[in-house]
């Protein structure tokens, strides 16, 4: 049998970075904890079988490396396609996700391609 999971976030303002995440994973928010509420916020995946993501206000930012990170799938079967059409896919949600307030960082070209980037508050995560 599995388990579902839930990856919990720290943040500094939940429901503007769960936007964020939505917005990234195709997921919706979910106010279920009540309109007003400002210190929890969740962003889950409306067909089911994707983790559903907690953020959590805390006082203080972030300081260090993430211990874990998501990586964002550029939707390209890695093991079929060309590394040109692979980086051409990470480029595309780059660039997407750039829109949405991600920062780029340094790109990586090893067995297989990825982007390394941040979210709006700092988090890491690649687009592979």
């Amino acid at each position: 049998m599995s388990r579902r999971v839930t990856i919990t976030f720290d943040a500094i303002d939940p429901p503007t970075i769960a936007d964020f995440w939505a917005a990234a994973l195709g997921y919706a928010t979910n106010d279920s904890y009540g309109a007003d509420q400002t210190d929890i916020a969740i962003a889950e995946d409306p067909d089911g079988p994707g983790p559903r993501l907690l953020f959590l206000r805390v006082p203080e930012a972030k300081a260090t490396k993430n211990r874990v990170h998501l990586d964002v799938h550029c939707g390209i079967d890695r093991t079929g396609a060309s590394l040109e059409d692979h980086q051409a896919a990470i480029a595309t949600v780059v660039a997407e996700l750039t829109s949405l307030g991600a920062v780029e960082g340094p790109h990586f070209v090893e067995v297989t391609p990825w982007t390394v980037m941040t979210d709006p508050e700092g988090n890491e995560f690649c687009v592979v």
